[in-house]
């Protein structure tokens, strides 16, 4: 099963991790309504009741820029990484297949799960 999940905003920045192609990861996510009242995941860290657990492996990392299109990217950084605060990451984006490296105009991710039990 393929699942697309939100990542980003104040949750991301606040202590959200970084995530890369391939890790496997279990995220707590809420289902909220997204434009044209499309049902959406949104990971997040500061519920008290998990509405959805999505597991599985991270398949495709994409930025979703200021004007609502996609770039996908090598990884996603943490929070403190986008913020500029890890002095072991610099938060930079880039594309996945050369390298180049990708804008940050924006706080809104999505990660692409597959779970194949």
């Amino acid at each position: 099963m393929e699942r697309v999940v939100e990542i980003g905003g104040w949750e991301h920045e606040c202590c959200g991790r970084a995530y890369e192609r391939g890790d496997r990861v279990e995220l707590d996510c809420i289902r909220s309504q997204g434009a044209g009242d499309i049902a959406q995941l949104v990971e997040s860290h500061h519920i008290t009741r998990t509405t959805t657990k999505v597991r599985g492996r991270v398949t495709a990392i994409s930025i979703v820029h200021a004007d609502g299109s996609e770039s996908p990217i090598l990884r996603l950084p943490s929070g403190t990484a986008l913020c500029g605060f890890d002095d072991d990451d610099d938060g930079h984006l880039e594309d996945p297949w050369t390298s180049a490296p990708i804008e940050n105009d924006s706080s809104e991710f999505r990660l692409t799960v597959v779970d194949r039990r």
